[in-house]
């Protein structure tokens, strides 16, 4: 299997798997993220992403702007500088 892809008695154990595709996985994995400090900002993170989808076309604009500043800029109120230059830069175009 591929790294970070094990099977255990053919049960498929990623992260991927476990924390975001199964309900239940990724409920427990959020309120972890959500009650542990250090962690806090990238659950509100990962649940404002989610938000962000869902949104419409005419929200889009001004919702990428709240969490660039929220989350990308540092000193904003829940900088996740955990993240590399690439995943927080502005789309090209």
């Amino acid at each position: 299997a591929p790294p970070g892809h094990t099977q255990d008695g053919g049960q498929e154990t990623s992260f991927r798997w476990q924390c975001v595709e199964q309900p239940i996985g990724k409920l427990l994995f959020r309120r972890f993220l959500e009650g542990t400090p250090e962690f806090a900002a990238a659950g509100a993170l990962w649940a404002e992403i989610e938000a962000f989808e869902q949104c419409e076309d005419a929200e889009r604009e001004a919702a990428a702007k709240r969490l660039r500043s929220r989350f990308f800029t540092p000193g904003g109120s829940e900088h996740c500088g955990f993240l590399s230059a690439a995943a927080t830069a502005p789309p090209a175009g």
